[in-house]
């Protein structure tokens, strides 16, 4: 039988490791998960679309998911957001009770015509007790402030998606799920739109995006996902990727673990 003895520490001691603990709390940053998924499984009828899917989403982290289109990337974005349940295993919540707990950006957002994006804005941030100032802030966030008297059905398609992407933001969830948020964007404005979800990452959220701009995606992301045939086949920080792989881009990895043919769409279900 092996019998641990414990040691009493000095005074000395004590306050030594309580400075290194105090450092320590000061210098890393918090990215505890706020978001856990185990063994998610998702089936329409017959067709499995997702199989044992399993992340987590920390706190201060961007994650992005990537990956062929039809292979199930909007259904696990749905799913991870609360917008659908599984067929099988669990999705959980584990950050702060909060008015609003995650964020949520549509591969296609739309809103109702008639009002101005502004006002859109503005019902949005009463929902959760926040003003016209705030609902402006917004706006200067996405950098669509000088649109904010325009009627929301004169809108582009990327001036929408970045009206969506400011109506995510409302209440300051501790999670935001952006499905293509630089969909649709001139390449300068797809870089703002990826500046965003790092600074929003900067501040403590956890934000989990889709996209298939794989550049920015290598520039941007803390971890990535890359989901194929319904199932996550690599998981890590781009650098590690590229490293585990012996490649030199994030795009490498991309076609060299993709199982099918890339020029080919593999459809699992009714979403991509």
């Amino acid at each position: 039988m092996t019998t641990h003895t414990r040691h009493p520490r000095s005074q000395t001691d004590q306050s030594t490791t309580d400075t290194d603990t105090e450092t320590n709390t000061e210098t890393q940053p918090d990215t505890r998960p706020l978001l856990e998924a185990t063994n998610v499984a998702v089936s329409y009828g017959d067709v499995e679309v997702l199989e044992s899917v399993s992340a987590t989403i920390d706190r201060g982290t961007v994650t992005a998911l990537i990956g062929p289109n039809g292979t199930g990337k909007t259904t696990l974005l749905c799913t991870l957001a609360g917008l659908s349940a599984p067929t099988g295993g669990t999705v959980e919540y584990l950050g702060p009770e909060t008015s609003r707990q995650i964020g949520y950006l549509p591969q296609r957002p739309s809103f109702r015509p008639g009002f101005t994006v502004l006002e859109t804005l503005e019902f949005y941030a009463s929902l959760v007790g926040e003003d016209r100032e705030k609902a402006l802030e917004r706006l200067e966030l996405v950098g669509l402030e000088a649109a904010a008297g325009r009627q929301v059905e004169a809108l582009s398609g990327g001036m929408t998606r970045l009206v969506g992407i400011a109506q995510a933001t409302i209440g300051d969830p501790p999670v935001i799920v952006l499905d293509e948020p630089a969909s649709g964007l001139d390449p300068g404005m797809r870089g703002h739109v990826f500046d965003i979800a790092g600074e929003l990452a900067a501040s403590g959220t956890a934000v989990l995006l889709s996209s298939h701009d794989l550049g920015l995606v290598e520039r941007t992301a803390d971890h990535v996902l890359l989901l194929d045939d319904g199932t996550i086949c690599r998981r890590g920080s781009p650098a590690t990727l590229q490293e585990t792989l012996e490649v030199d881009s994030l795009r490498a990895v991309y076609e060299q673990s993709i199982a099918g043919d890339l020029h080919t769409v593999s459809v699992r279900g009714e979403r991509s």
